[in-house]
């Protein structure tokens, strides 16, 4: 048997030390997959956590260096499925190996949120998101252009909320593809159409229903979201729930939290425009009396002052003609003729101003009114237009919805005209086909 003053003696700080050699040279670069356990930022800024799968784990330690870099860093909390790059590492004091990690990718559906958080770490870098871009949404659209699916819910919906709101309103469909691998070219080519056709819509709606996060990632796409930002035309973005966010999202003039939303952040209601006409048609009759009333006071005051100062004027001369009159006979007459010009010229110079005020303030009020009457509903009624309602005053926006021997109602600019339906003919939505999708005409 082997004398023990044969096998190496250590101290428990030297065999750790001599272990701590062995474990960071031999395992220096390694990736190793895991899910977090445990996970903890501490006021440093360093991050600890246990790495675990189905028969083991292991210790791990994060940096605050390390930790400002990772792009997933906020993602990173328990249960989440990881792989890490980084080197083992033992910790003497405790006599405990650990895993120093120096970057971190998401694995499985964290492959998705990596790729969707290092996207959108790009495009914001490049200012794509930054608000000072955005536009501001027209006022009262008259047209508006759909990019969504021609199926489901969602179009229904989003035309029963704008035409509910503002009858009068011109809309119009791509149907486009808003789920799978070809979702993102077909969404691009709904919105190039918008953008290059003729029927110039004054906003764009891009939308699609609830769904997972896989079912939303077509709407994360590079080219989708790079095609939103640099539209021509104002983009509401409304995919998926109040809680769902895309790059879309991001990149559009305004993000709806559903496609119903978006109808309702579209355009304003019929009524509201109806009382703020009301309320600017006031404002204005008052303003305009109230600049009438101010200058008939400057009026009767410039007048006062005028008949004193002539009054005055006449005073004074008649004194001096007194006392001149022996003297300056001759040039008495040249002088009164010349005074007596210069009064009526004063009066006539302040007739005139008093005129010029008053037909300025006139023309400021015409002008005004005309452009109250141009926003108004009744305004499009009179550029040909007409709203039909049913027998119980609802606006009729498809024929599907009479029947024969139903009584419509149909308002021009100037009456109302009754009628029974006698035959329905079956039509269709002004409709421009391409190869692969419909763009459809609702007016």
């Amino acid at each position: 048997m082997a004398s023990e003053s044969n096998f190496p003696r250590f101290t428990v700080s030297s065999l750790t030390a001599a272990v701590k050699g062995v474990v960071e040279r031999g395992w220096s670069r390694i990736i190793v997959e895991g899910e977090i356990s445990g996970w903890k930022r501490y006021s440093s800024g360093h991050c600890y956590f246990t790495l675990k799968d189905e028969g083991a784990q292991i210790s791990a330690v994060m940096y605050d260096r390390y930790f400002a870099q990772c792009a997933a860093g906020a993602e990173l909390k328990d249960g989440v499925k990881i792989s890490v790059f980084g080197n083992l590492s033992v910790y003497p004091q405790r006599g405990q190996y650990q895993l120093v990690v120096l970057r971190v990718k998401l694995s499985g559906l964290g492959e998705l949120m990596q790729k969707y958080i290092e996207l959108k770490a790009k495009l914001e870098k490049e200012g794509l998101f930054d608000p000072s871009r955005k536009r501001p949404l027209p006022f009262v659209p008259r047209r508006i252009g759909l990019v969504t699916s021609d199926s489901g819910a969602v179009v229904h919906d989003m035309c029963t909320v704008l035409t509910r709101r503002f009858p009068a309103l011109e809309i119009r469909l791509h149907s486009a593809l808003v789920q799978g691998a070809e979702a993102p070219s077909s969404l691009i080519k709904g919105l190039r159409y918008f953008t290059t056709c003729e029927w110039r819509a004054d906003l764009l709606i891009i939308a699609r229903g609830g769904g997972s996060f896989e079912d939303l990632f077509c709407f994360n796409d590079e080219m989708l979201v790079r095609e939103v930002a640099s539209s021509p035309i104002p983009i509401i973005s409304a995919v998926g729930h109040e809680t769902d966010f895309t790059l879309c999202d991001f990149a559009a003039d305004m993000r709806a939290g559903t496609p119903s939303i978006a109808a309702e952040m579209a355009v304003p209601l019929l009524s509201d425009i109806k009382a703020e006409i009301k309320d600017l048609s006031g404002r204005a009759s008052n303003a305009l009396m109230s600049s009438a009333d101010i200058a008939s006071q400057r009026v009767d005051r410039a007048l006062v002052m005028l008949s004193s100062s002539v009054s005055m004027a006449l005073s004074e001369g008649a004194r001096r003609l007194e006392r001149l009159v022996p003297r300056m006979a001759p040039s008495l007459n040249m002088a009164l003729s010349s005074a007596l010009a210069s009064i009526e010229n004063g009066r006539l110079k302040m007739g005139n101003a008093v005129a010029f005020s008053l037909s300025k303030s006139s023309s400021r009020f015409e002008n005004a009114k005309a452009k109250l009457l141009a926003y108004s509903p009744y305004g499009v009624l009179e550029r040909g237009y007409s709203i039909t309602t049913s027998a119980d005053g609802s606006v009729i926006c498809d024929v599907s919805a009479l029947h024969e021997g139903d009584i419509i109602n149909t308002r021009f600019a100037r009456g109302t005209a009754v009628s029974r339906i006698s035959e329905i003919a079956d039509g269709e939505c002004e409709i421009s086909k391409t190869k692969s999708k419909t763009k459809r005409s609702i007016k």
